[in-house]
């Protein structure tokens, strides 16, 4: 079984390891058999082997059925319609049941529209997580949100067109309008655009324009909290002390606690008195 990215959009991208395998692999499972006609007339490429379809409606029953012809000696290929299997995408209950059996499939890399949309953004790349597309019930995206608010990495997140305008209001009511972020569209493509500003900015141009395309979000992570200083804290001392603890021990609890020099803040509570 062997896990393979398809181009996101520019065919050129197409590797030539993704090549010998759908002219070579017995079976083919695809996401969607006619993206995968158009994807092999692209490239110029014939399939011999046996087409199947796995999205994510048959995954359950589908599953099964593709590790026996794997333990037959088959060779699987499973692809999706753009991007790497798994991620955001169907094959991930394969994978995981392949890796459970003790055969763990090998991956082709590719095109990630991630990695692109992360390139492409502005914002720092050094650490970041993926997201996915955030659930469509307000509720629970507005949970997911308020526990993504105070992540400092930069985060990617994937959205349909016709959702963009919403997706960006929930993003500006979680982190606020001047959270820098960037809408990358249609990467790879004879349109791709990418639109960077703040999330109140990125929300007016969607309100303006009439998008679409495959999108993908990229955002800022939460800044760092300004430091602290030792003036900040004595409130927190004077509490203390008037619960009965000693002076020596309230300063040296809190100093640990807001990592300020207990020095300092024994100094500013002195000040104070």
């Amino acid at each position: 079984m062997v896990l393979a990215a398809t181009p996101i959009g520019n065919m050129g991208d197409a590797t030539e390891r993704l090549i010998g395998l759908l002219h070579t692999a017995d079976v083919v499972a695809a996401e969607d058999t006619r993206r995968l006609h158009r994807l092999v007339q692209a490239l110029g490429v014939t399939v011999t082997g046996r087409v199947l379809s796995y999205h994510e409606h048959n995954e359950a029953e589908k599953t099964p059925e593709l590790l026996e012809l794997v333990r037959d000696g088959a060779t699987l290929l499973m692809v999706t319609d753009a991007g790497m299997p798994s991620v955001s995408d169907p094959g991930y209950r394969l994978g995981g049941a392949a890796v459970a059996g003790g055969r763990g499939p090998p991956a082709v890399p590719g095109a990630s529209a991630v990695r692109a949309a992360l390139a492409l953004s502005g914002l720092p790349t050094d650490r970041f997580c993926f997201e996915g597309f955030l659930p469509r019930k307000p509720g629970v995206r507005a949970g997911r949100l308020a526990d993504l608010a105070a992540e400092r990495r930069t985060m990617v997140f994937f959205e349909a067109p016709h959702r963009l305008e919403a997706m960006l209001r929930s993003l500006q009511q979680a982190f606020g309008s001047d959270r820098p972020a960037a809408v990358a569209r249609e990467l790879t493509k004879v349109h791709e655009q990418v639109v960077r500003g703040s999330l109140l900015e990125l929300l007016q141009w969607a309100q303006d324009s009439e998008v679409r395309g495959e999108i993908a979000v990229v955002v800022a992570g939460a800044p760092e909290a300004a430091p602290s200083r030792p003036e900040d804290h004595v409130g927190e001392v004077t509490r203390l002390i008037d619960g009965g603890m000693r002076l020596k021990d309230a300063v040296a609890a809190v100093a640990a606690d807001s990592r300020v020099s207990k020095r300092e803040l024994y100094a500013a509570v002195i000040a104070a008195r």
